[in-house]
């Protein structure tokens, strides 16, 4: 049975971005007996949120975001979904508390990795005295386990490329860069960048087709958590768009970080996988030859 929210808690809000998980996020808040708003992120979140309150805000509008909070007694807050580009300096609105701090936002909005700008992000929304709190303790049903999830398990050369593509991920990760990498053979092909994991996958689909890749050995994509990042914000996701591109990047499977990582869909992706002859697994770093 679903826990419900603690009582005399205030709103919860979801400060949604692009991609799915926000609706999965905020469909499961309901489940959990919340009533959740949205702050749907302008020109980021494409969803159709009219099953929900909801209200478009700008990505650097603390202000009115500030607001919204106090209209709607808002006391919880989760970052979810994808944010593409970055607020221009003229699109900060501050609150009065953060004015004084607009130098130091604009610099880490400049300079700073995207763990960097969200962990910034996350110190100005509990400046509001709303507490940031992570997808996965909203909707814990969504965290990656330990092992396969379908039918297809991992075999010798999968776990090598498992292996390969962890460590480089986790080394990735400690440059605030990014989350995935694909290995191939053992070899490491590919690694994710400002563009995300579907074009990356893009990318080694075209790679291959290019021969640049060997289209005998199939590889492996790895999604792990940042070494130093705050998993209230940005957990790895995989989902069924993920399961697809992989499929047609010729890889054999998808390896993400078990209690770090989330797993979208869970049902229909497990079929999409069987169907394709994938496998999708949950894993610790350290077990698969990272060195977190």
């Amino acid at each position: 049975m679903a826990e419900r929210r603690p009582e005399g808690a205030g709103r919860l809000a979801i400060i949604a971005g692009g991609g799915l998980l926000p609706v999965h996020v905020a469909r499961a808040a309901r489940v959990h007996g919340e009533d959740p708003f949205i702050l749907a992120l302008s020109n980021e979140a494409e969803q159709d949120w009219s099953e929900f309150d909801h209200a478009g805000v700008g990505v650097g509008d603390y202000a009115g975001i500030s607001r919204i909070f106090a209209s709607e007694g808002i006391d919880r807050a989760v970052l979810s979904g994808s944010v593409r580009r970055r607020p221009e300096w003229r699109d900060i609105r501050p609150t009065v508390r953060t004015l004084m701090q607009v130098p130091g936002i604009v610099r880490t909005l400049l300079t700073g990795g995207d763990d960097t700008v969200l962990k910034m992000v996350i110190r100005l929304i509990e400046a509001n005295g709303v507490r940031v709190v992570g997808a996965d303790e909203i909707a814990p049903e969504l965290l990656a386990a330990e092992g396969p999830v379908g039918a297809v398990r991992p075999d010798e050369e999968a776990q090598r490329d498992i292996a390969a593509a962890s460590a480089a991920a986790l080394a990735l990760g400690s440059l605030d860069v990014g989350q995935g990498a694909v290995a191939v053979g053992g070899r490491v092909v590919a690694l994710e960048g400002a563009e995300g994991t579907d074009l990356m996958l893009e990318r080694v689909a075209s790679l291959r087709r290019d021969g640049r890749i060997s289209r005998r050995r199939k590889g492996v994509l790895v999604k792990l958590c940042k070494p130093d990042q705050d998993r209230r914000a940005d957990l790895p996701s995989i989902g069924l768009g993920t399961v697809r591109r992989a499929a047609e990047a010729g890889l054999a499977g998808i390896a993400c970080e078990a209690g770090r990582s989330l797993v979208l869909d869970r049902a229909a992706l497990v079929e999409e996988a069987d169907r394709a002859g994938l496998f999708v697994t949950g894993i610790l770093p350290r077990a698969a030859g990272g060195h977190r």
